[in-house]
């Protein structure tokens, strides 16, 4: 109730009376999601057979309020469709039939309007090198079954468009990119990764990807640097832009801020970017958005507040990239929708996971136009071909014993993360180490969020040799020396088994993967058997 409101006259409609429920909700929980969600006030007047509904706010608010009661109202309707038009009180000479294609009508409208003053995108950079152009489609098979069994699909429905050739060297996607150039040099980089050499042909298309490829092998730099050049090739300028040009959503404080580290280190052209997630500066958050930044890197929650209190402008993002993994069973979806309501349609998109389970594909579905995929490796939980994995069939109380002679075990260069399944116990196990006088740092939820990232730098600088983490740490954790995981605790289902083994064996290396199997865990036992000769480790 307390946002700035325009002086503009309130919206003003009719609604049949059978039909306001579905705007009011039960104790009043819909409506007040509605003027959340659209940053309006709406007052709803019944009467007999029709109510009144007023939208106080901004133009742009009212409109944004009555797309969301239309959006209500229609969903409403046609799932009590029968029921509403079977009804027929008595004394109702002018009962009125709802008019459907006048409510889609109106929504058509309201987002014509909503988007009608938006200036132009450009998507389309690629500048195909001859190298590529010359490669024969043997050669082209030939390279994809090479480089980790790389396999393409257009879903766009009706006619199919080429999968364009990948390519096999950055000077062949970037050498009208100097500066770009320069930076990979510096870092070191020799060729790109598989996922990188297929999805830059791709976006740089302007085309909208989903690369499925499991974790540590370039994806976040597989859409950040066509996002630069994207945010930098618009045809207007920066400042003409009134917002943020890319947004990256990632579903931790952690992964969202390990993106912001990559864009950092290969920083383009003066871009600015900024990492917004909870439990970090609210108010020096808000500071730097009203400024005016290139690119936002969020998680949902705090980017939907932010959103919604009116400090950041989310129409001025054409270029958009989701870290999927995780997104879904940390109850994000919802927090996505309200967000992709003031993103334009017509952006470009970008969505990445290490699995393609049904959730991940429906959630792609709703949100990219005609996309292409990129599954590198197997299409379902490709696990690490890199990584040994052994396992230990224990008793319960024989667990904290067998680690203990395991973290004896290691060599001085080694480095280890222990996965546990509650908080609690991570905690624990560390006071135990502590105890005997062993240098440990835990990683989870309940942990300030300075904490944190102490812990974090102080296992990525070696101070530490071993990290005690729960499942939040599984995705996207980004160190690249880890020789082990020890799974203390089996995970709470396979895939999530496939993203902590994944924590080593990166970047080309090897690891070895610790996993402990009591008799509460046999349920998972045909999965685990299965990853365990899908990567010839029975």
């Amino acid at each position: 109730a307390g946002r700035a409101r325009g002086t503009e006259e309130p919206l003003c409609f009719h609604l049949d009376s059978a039909l306001v429920g579905a705007v009011i909700g039960r104790g009043g929980t819909k409506i007040k999601e509605l003027e959340d969600s659209s940053g309006s006030r709406i007052k709803v007047t019944r009467g007999t057979y029709e109510a009144e509904v007023k939208i106080f706010g901004s133009l742009d608010v009212q409109n944004k309020a009555k797309m969301l009661i239309d959006n209500a109202v229609t969903s409403s309707g046609q799932n009590n469709r029968g029921k509403i038009l079977d009804m027929k009180p008595e004394n109702n000479p002018k009962k009125s039939v709802i008019n459907w294609d006048s409510l889609r009508e109106n929504r058509a409208k309201y987002e014509a309007m909503k988007w009608a003053d938006l200036p132009p995108i450009e998507k389309n950079f690629y500048k195909e090198s001859s190298r590529t152009a010359s490669m024969s489609q043997e050669e082209v098979k030939l390279w994809r079954k090479e480089n980790n069994n790389i396999t393409c699909d257009d879903l766009k429905e009706g006619e199919k468009r080429r999968i364009p050739n990948p390519v096999c060297k950055f000077e062949d996607v970037f050498e009208h990119y100097p500066d770009i150039m320069t930076n990979i040099r510096k870092v070191g980089f020799q060729k790109p990764t598989p996922i990188q050499s297929q999805a830059w042909p791709i976006i740089l298309q302007g085309i909208d990807l989903i690369g499925i490829a499991q974790t540590g092998t370039g994806k976040t730099l597989a859409y950040l640097m066509p996002g630069f050049i994207h945010l930098t090739s618009q045809p207007i300028c920066k400042d003409q832009r009134e917002g943020p040009g890319m947004l990256v959503l990632a579903p931790t404080r952690e992964l969202a801020l390990q993106v912001e580290a990559e864009c950092s280190k290969y920083a383009y052209k003066g871009i600015k970017s900024i990492c917004i997630y909870g439990g970090g500066d609210r108010r020096g958050q808000i500071d730097v958005v009203t400024k005016g930044v290139d690119i936002v890197i969020a998680t949902p929650g705090r980017l939907n507040d932010l959103q919604m209190n009116n400090f950041i402008n989310l129409k001025s993002i054409t270029y958009l990239a989701n870290e999927a993994d995780r997104m879904l069973d940390m109850g994000f979806e919802p927090q996505i929708m309200k967000i992709l309501i003031d993103v334009r349609p017509d952006r470009q998109t970008i969505m990445t996971s290490a699995t393609w389970p049904d959730g991940v594909r429906r959630l792609a579905k709703s949100y990219l136009k005609n996309p292409m995929i990129v599954y590198v490796g197997t299409l379902d939980l490709a696990a690490v071909n890199t990584v040994e994995q052994r396992v230990v069939v224990i008793a319960e109380e024989e667990k904290r014993a067998f680690m203990h002679c395991f973290i004896e075990s290691m060599k001085p260069k080694d480095k280890v993360i222990i996965f546990v399944g509650k908080k609690l116990t991570a905690d624990d196990l560390a006071s135990d180490f502590g105890i005997q006088g062993i240098p440990v740092q835990s990683l989870h939820g309940n942990r300030e969020q300075c904490d944190r990232e102490q812990a974090l730098d102080d296992f990525k600088k070696g101070k530490v040799k071993i990290l005690v983490a729960t499942d939040l740490a599984s995705r996207g954790l980004d160190v690249h020396d880890i020789t082990h995981v020890f799974n203390f605790d089996f995970p709470r289902n396979i895939e999530e088994y496939v993203h902590r083994v994944g924590r080593t064996g990166r970047a080309g290396r090897t690891g070895e993967a610790v996993t402990l199997v009591t008799k509460n865990d046999w349920k998972f036992a045909s999965e685990l058997i299965e990853i365990l000769e899908r990567t010839n480790q029975v």
